[in-house]
């Protein structure tokens, strides 16, 4: 059921919290042998919590949260305190925050339940859970297949019904491109809505904590819950709260929608142009305005996005060096020797290829020909779509250039690809969001991808949830079947997904 629903059913003592939670955990059990979604589980805590939550809701405290009682998943790279926090990474293999992130806080005060820390690529970099310290996650449509990244263990577990919810971050599309290839809804607010405060940084002027969840209503529950001022965070808009869900409208009449020509332009896959084009005729029949736009700006910003990350990765990335924090290697004889040994035994690989191109892009001679010009186009980016927005209400594009590779395919082509479509949203620090649109002729499923202006989340959220009710999104039954041989486990799920 949606979240929204047991929700309510907890709130009119239909269902308890502890059977919510229990409920959650055993199909966890069941399912995570074959998704691997989760670093850790938190089963223990979220039990003890559940009987805290259930005397709230008893004492009518959270009569008007959309989230209590509701088993929420939160990426291994947001702190929970107690919890330890890996960012899928040996260096932070055994690190246990002392608080709670901001968007966490929010959660626990609204009576959700922390379930468990999902998996990710090594520090968000990665596009397919590979990366990770602690194992790839699996595509719950086809466990072959990439959930993608770096938010896939969120999307994998919302998609396999492990979690009602999930916290992904977002730095270049790391919410709204597993989103799509999972089949869920991942929003990316502006940034600045959400604080960032207890999220450990990859790039900070890109990263962006925000929700996954199956349908559009239960997604801007969550992101309406986590938004709002954080004093602890100097970035954080200085709006104490948002009302989101008022936007939850079923009507597009007269809106203003633009497709960037330049997204139809890139190599996309037959079945997903097909999906994307009939989302477009879909707003037209509803009566909405829908025009080709150009918007040739964004065609750099990949190299722009790679360049500015990787150099604010290095300085973040620099704290973990075995003393102050981080993997301590055993094998020293000096001072220096502690670092190189640390962090060269603590750091992945594709998280040292972008501290080497950080370093090499803020060194002395490149700085002014890679880094500042990187800076400059960022600005040229953002200008751009202040333009559009002058004209539309909203731009849609597909949510990825292909639907879910396969684990063992390359993934590196489609992988530059679908950032064209994402990493221009972080430059610019714009809200977007990915839905379900369709299914390819595997029957996998492809995203839609809905963006707007700065602070523009009612116009996404009105659009998105128009297309839900117009063209609902069904997900498959027996869909967790198939994939685990176990007799028991079928028995269970048969009336599952």
């Amino acid at each position: 059921m949606p979240a929204a629903q047991l929700a309510d059913l907890i709130k009119r003592r239909e269902l308890s919290v502890p059977e919510a939670v229990k409920a959650q955990l055993d199909a966890i059990s069941l399912r995570e042998p074959v998704y691997k979604s989760f670093i850790t589980v938190t089963a223990e805590e979220a039990l003890d919590e559940a009987v805290k939550v259930q005397e709230r809701v008893d004492n009518g405290e959270l009569a008007d949260s959309p989230l209590a009682g509701v088993p929420v998943a939160i990426k291994d790279n947001i702190c929970v305190k107690g919890i330890r926090t890996t960012c899928a990474s040996r260096i932070l293999e055994d690190y246990i925050p002392s608080y709670d992130a901001g968007a966490v806080e929010r959660l626990k005060a609204a009576g959700a339940i922390i379930i468990g820390k999902t998996n990710l690529d090594e520090f968000a970099m990665g596009g397919t859970t590979k990366t990770s310290y602690f194992g790839t996650s699996k595509n719950p449509w086809d466990p072959e297949r990439s959930p993608g990244g770096s938010s896939g263990g969120s999307a994998a577990a919302v998609a396999a019904e492990e979690a009602f919810a999930a916290l992904g971050s977002d730095t270049g599309g790391s919410i709204r491109q597993p989103a799509s290839y999972c089949g869920v809804v991942g929003f990316k607010p502006t940034y600045g809505t959400v604080s960032r405060y207890g999220l450990v940084p990859f790039a900070a002027s890109l990263d962006q904590i925000g929700p996954l969840a199956r349908n559009v209503t239960d997604c801007v529950s969550v992101l309406e819950v986590i938004s709002g001022h954080d004093p602890n965070d100097p970035t954080s808009a200085g709006q104490e709260r948002f009302d989101y869900r008022t936007a939850l409208t079923d009507d597009v009449r007269g809106m203003r929608i633009g497709i960037p020509k330049l997204y139809l332009n890139e190599d996309l896959d037959n079945d997903v142009r097909q999906c994307f084009m009939k989302a477009a005729e879909t707003f037209k029949s509803l009566g909405a305005t829908v025009d080709l736009m150009d918007l040739d700006e964004i065609r750099y910003s990949v190299q722009a996005y790679y360049v500015i990350s990787c150099a604010e990765a290095i300085s973040n990335l620099a704290r973990y060096d075995g003393v102050r924090y981080g993997h301590l290697s055993g094998d020293y004889e000096y001072l220096e020797a502690i670092y190189k040994k640390s962090r060269g035994e603590g750091f992945g690989y594709e998280v040292k290829r972008r501290i080497m191109l950080g370093a090499y892009v803020l060194s002395s001679g490149n700085y002014e020909a890679y880094y500042n010009k990187a800076r400059k186009i960022r600005g040229i980016i953002s200008r751009a779509y202040d333009e559009a927005f002058k004209k539309y209400d909203i731009l849609i594009s597909p949510g990825s250039h292909c639907t879910a590779p396969l684990l063992n395919g390359d993934t590196s082509g489609r992988k530059y690809q679908t950032a064209v479509f994402n990493s221009s949203v972080n430059l610019a620090g714009l809200p977007a969001v990915s839905i379900p649109c369709g299914k390819d002729g595997n029957g996998l499923p492809a995203g839609l991808q809905i963006i707007g202006p700065r602070f523009g989340e009612r116009a996404i959220i009105r659009a998105a949830y128009t297309f839900e009710k117009t063209r609902p999104y069904e997900r498959p039954k027996g869909l967790l079947i198939k994939h685990n041989p176990d007799a028991k486990t079928r028995a269970v799920q048969s009336d599952g997904l």
